[in-house]
């Protein structure tokens, strides 16, 4: 180590000049940075869940469109909220990326022919807004709110409250996202139509969500990150009262995560929601090792060692438990690469390379830096250092580690049980706070028109022509009047069943699927032939007429009862000689749920088992693993037990969160026991060594704490719900393995070790 401090002093000055000057060049590759919103960032190219959706869009085309909604408290049948309907309409038609447009005024009204009521007619329902009086309008009105095709769909029960549908063409955000560009050009569209009408108009849909996922994605990247370096520089001044106390731990850090987002940037991967949080995970990864290192170069100095002999010492005190923090941190986040959720995977990658360089920072340049500071430390605490008689913690702890072993325990069972009452669950809207636009837009939607998310259900009659026969229709039907009773939040559903049973009731009087498939083949024959360009009825059934589009449009739900709807609707039609399969936007972020689970549980357990086989390799102590594990696992189960106490469902960002915590509770508990069993090793008694072990590593373990568990709260203030729950789950965490290190772990090894003697 001697030579090592001697190769850093030679080249002090390379060294802590040439690493800041490499992470600026490799910095300079930021500048080709981007936000990633699309939904395709959340699954793997070979994901099941992904490639069953692109053989949906290839069959039927998009289900992602953007949704234009508003509300006239007078009713929306008048000439001002018509005629903006019309407009909006006519242009988002001439709209690059946009495939079909549906609203109420171009609604393909099917009706007889007043003068010959033998012939069908199929029709825009409004037309020639400007020339129409008051009774036309009234007229409509009356049709529409008792029209079961498109109440609860384009227009409220109540007639207030309408919506226009923009379906996108069906590869717009293979490539690229373009949902920002879609974005201003519909904001183009509005503006006149805002200040001349003065509506609020919602939007809603895949761009509006997309981009509400990039914005606050680079919101809180560009706010959270800069307060948490500020907090973190300012809690370190504080406890330090030095600049280079503040600023060192700091300047890791910060050439940590620059140098791993330069990588990213270089590797082609684009920032996310998640990954947009790096720079704050590579605080917590980074600056444990940092104020580990800075604060015993600092009680060295302030002992009156001279500067070399203060960073010799130092590093020599650190590079074990520093080395094996760093190893068990890296671990736990590679942990979350077998998650099959693509931005968790990225961002374990990412921050367990994070690990690996901060630790190689942390033994490189900051110890050149260390050691041109030739300022001399104040050596106020020498007294107290050199005294023999034990600080008090370590008698305290064997005197009462029975009974601190009883009330962490009482207190830990009472918090655990909450554990009893956290599920696993989220909504993509959810994700956002209820301040967000695209939250309030949907939920406008669904408390004043219809359900805002969509089921599409593909219905398979197993041969060529299948969709056409009058049993697969009325089984379609009876599945339909099923579901909607069974689940209440289905609000609306459609298909090419009701345009037959309109047809029919046209023709026939009677609102029932026809007996005869010739029938029912003429009639799709006549609306397809009937229905204006682009509004074809090949987005409803394949090409062999084999599978038939049902969507649904559906509340906001918890994804368990997305989950369990998706379900019903698999078993009730595997009762029946068809087959059916949910897809849709909506589906696969529930499909996704499972993946969010496996995530916490896998990585989670996977971390655990592998950081155990560590421990017992550094420590040898089979016997004592328990106590060596206990401390890691509990933060995390008393966390997952205050989420159930508080109400908060896991979501991704609780899952991202466990490995965090494991990740620091462990380089706690490693830094505790390294510098215990060197302490029993030189032949110090109990409390001696607990003394010890709170000289050289207590203070760092709490100042780590209040650093993260602080600058992680923060997050409490971000719009994004799982980025909300990390925070506050990892702070609470924190401060919860703070307790199990500084009380509980020395109690149990208080306690074995009496045993052990007696």
């Amino acid at each position: 180590m001697t030579k090592y401090i001697n190769f850093l002093d030679k080249f002090k000055w390379i060294i802590a000049i040439g690493v800041p000057l490499l992470v600026l060049a490799l910095a300079s590759n930021l500048k080709h940075l981007e936000m990633d919103g699309s939904y395709r960032i959340w699954f793997g190219e070979e994901s099941k869940t992904l490639t069953d959706y692109d053989d949906f869009r290839r069959t039927f085309g998009n289900d992602d469109a953007l949704i234009i909604s508003f509300k006239d408290e007078n009713g929306i049948f008048n000439k001002k909220a018509l005629q903006s309907i019309d407009n909006i309409t006519q242009k988002l038609w001439r709209t690059k990326y946009v495939a079909r447009v549906d609203s109420i005024t171009n609604y393909q009204y099917v009706h007889a022919n007043p003068e010959e009521p033998d012939d069908v007619i199929v029709e825009d329902f409004i037309q020639d807004i400007d020339s129409r009086d008051a009774v036309y309008f009234s007229d409509r009105e009356e049709i529409a709110v008792n029209d079961s095709l498109i109440v609860d769909g384009f227009i409220s029960r109540d007639g207030k409250t309408t919506m226009i549908s923009a379906r996108l063409t069906p590869k717009v955000n293979d490539d690229s996202d373009k949902s920002g560009e879609i974005m201003k050009l519909v904001e183009e569209i509005l503006a006149p139509e805002i200040v001349r009408t003065g509506y609020k108009y919602h939007l809603n849909g895949g761009p509006p969500l997309n981009q509400a996922f990039v914005q606050i994605g680079t919101s809180d990247a560009t706010t959270f990150t800069p307060l948490v370096l500020i907090a973190s520089m300012l809690l370190l001044f504080l406890l330090f009262r030095r600049v280079s106390g503040a600023l060192i731990p700091i300047a890791v850090v910060i050439f940590t995560f620059m140098t791993v987002l330069a990588v990213q940037v270089l590797l082609g991967y684009k920032l996310n929601n998640f990954t947009a949080n790096l720079p704050v995970f590579v605080v917590a990864i980074g600056i444990a090792d940092a104020v580990h290192i800075y604060i015993i170069w600092l009680m060295y100095k302030r002992e009156g060692q001279v500067n070399k002999e203060a960073v010799l010492h130092s590093v020599q005190k650190n590079i074990l438990p520093v080395f094996l923090t760093s190893l068990t941190t890296a671990i736990g986040f590679a942990t979350l690469t077998i998650s099959k959720v693509i931005p968790v995977f990225t961002l374990g990658i990412a921050t367990a390379s994070g690990a690996v360089l901060a630790f190689l920072i942390s033994l490189l340049w900051m110890p050149a830096v260390l050691l041109l500071l030739k300022k001399d430390v104040k050596s106020e605490v020498v007294e107290k250092v050199t005294n023999k008689k034990p600080l008090g913690y370590g008698a305290f702890i064997v005197r009462n580690n029975k009974k601190i072993i009883m009330i962490t325990t009482l207190l830990f069972l009472i918090l655990g049980a909450g554990l009893f009452k956290v599920k696993v669950d989220s909504n993509t809207i959810r994700y956002f706070d209820k301040s967000v636009d695209i939250r309030k837009s949907t939920e406008f939607i669904m408390e004043n028109l219809t359900g805002p998310m969509a089921y599409e259900i593909v219905v398979d009659a197993g041969k060529k022509d299948g969709i056409k026969a009058p049993e697969f229709m009325k089984t379609v039907e009876k599945f339909c009047k099923e579901y909607q009773a069974h689940f209440p939040d289905v609000r609306h559903m459609s298909s090419l069943v009701d345009t037959v049973k309109r047809f029919n009731k046209v023709l026939d009087n009677k609102e029932e699927v026809p007996d005869s498939q010739e029938m029912i083949a003429q009639y799709l024959l006549l609306y397809s032939l009937s229905l204006p360009q682009g509004m074809e009825i090949n987005d409803k059934m394949d090409i062999n007429e084999q599978k038939l589009r049902v969507t649904a449009q559906v509340n906001i739900v918890d994804t368990s009862v997305d989950l369990e709807q998706i379900r019903y609707v698999e078993a009730w039609w595997n009762n029946t000689p068809f087959s059916a399969s949910v897809q849709g936007q909506t589906a696969m972020f529930a499909y996704m749920q499972s993946d969010v689970t496996d995530t916490l549980i896998y990585s989670l357990s996977l971390a655990i088992f592998l950081v155990s086989m560590i421990m017992l390799f550094i420590f040898k102590r089979v016997k004592l693993l328990w106590v060596f594990i206990l401390p890691n696992i509990l933060p995390v189960m008393l966390v997952v037990g205050l989420m159930g106490w508080i109400g908060i469902n896991i979501d991704i960002g609780v899952a991202i969160a466990g490995a965090i915590i494991i990740g620091v509770a462990v380089d706690d508990t490693i830094h505790f026991l390294v510098k215990y069993f060197d302490a029993r090793k030189r032949g110090l008694d109990l409390a001696e060594s607990f003394d010890e072990v709170l000289r050289y590593a207590g203070k760092a373990i709490l100042f780590t704490t209040i650093i993260l568990s602080l600058s992680f709260s923060l997050f409490a203030f971000s719009t994004f719900t799982p980025n909300q729950n990390f925070g506050i789950v990892t702070a609470s965490a924190l401060v919860i393995a703070f307790i199990v290190d500084i009380l509980l772990l020395p109690a149990l090894l208080s306690l074995t070790d009496k045993a052990k003697r007696g």
